[in-house]
């Protein structure tokens, strides 16, 4: 049965949680403070952690950064409607994705879905697409050789693209696969995560080679080799 720890120092929501996901067949474990969610995550590790950005004790952020330095486990952040700043820090942290309180259960789970299916080891361990080298098991990149160091969501989103290269991904489903959803405040995050993955993969940012845009439809991981190709070959008559 897959485990989840929930930390978070409001009892209501933590009884609240643990019926639902209870209800929805996960084990489930509880904490309320920082040092009881990092020991709980040292004694028995859970599958997934859904953690509180507020803590009596100190910040989610720093749980998730402590535990990134050991840990991949998937992590949904809970925060609070204008907690920007710490939740953009807890993404940088290491976090897979959030949800804004007040939310609905259903949310939660389809983003706990998502965030457990990224961490399943996949059936094909490493994708070569010209210089770019993703190993999807070990989430790692490099490119050229080199290690490319990406966030927990930039390698998401590289990963359902790396899954089906040279297939166009349409906008919805790389929202569903990677926030767990096809709809709201999370599109503009597409844009922002492709760029960024540009900027770290691409020799020029400006005129991608790896990461190609279908102009309202989605994205396509491409290879260059492949279409310097097929532009040299130029429109068949």
């Amino acid at each position: 049965m897959t485990r989840v720890l929930v930390v978070d120092d409001e009892p209501q929501i933590l009884r609240a949680l643990r019926t639902s996901l209870q209800g929805a067949g996960y084990d489930v474990a509880t904490a309320e403070t920082a040092e009881q969610a990092l020991t709980s995550l040292a004694v028995d590790p859970p599958d997934a952690v859904i953690l509180d950005l507020v803590l009596p004790d100190g910040r989610g952020t720093d749980v998730c950064r402590e535990l990134r330095t050991w840990s991949k486990v998937p992590v949904i952040v809970l925060s609070a409607v204008g907690d920007e700043v710490e939740k953009v820090a807890a993404l940088d942290a290491g976090a897979d994705d959030y949800v804004t309180k007040p939310f609905g259960i259903d949310e939660l789970l389809a983003r706990l879905r998502a965030a457990l299916r990224r961490g399943e080891p996949s059936g094909e361990p490493v994708v070569e697409v010209g210089d770019l080298r993703i190993d999807l098991e070990k989430r790692s990149v490099e490119l050229g050789g080199k290690p490319v160091q990406l966030t927990p969501h930039e390698f998401s989103l590289l990963r359902v693209l790396a899954q089906s290269p040279g297939k166009l991904l349409t906008h919805s489903a790389l929202l569903r696969e990677v926030w767990g959803r096809a709809y709201g405040d999370e599109s503009h995050y597409l844009h922002v995560y492709v760029s960024q993955l540009r900027r770290k993969l691409e020799p020029d940012p400006a005129r991608p080679r790896y990461i190609l845009t279908e102009p309202g439809a989605g994205y396509r991981l491409a290879d260059p080799a492949r279409l310097e190709e097929s532009l040299s070959r130029g429109p068949e008559s």
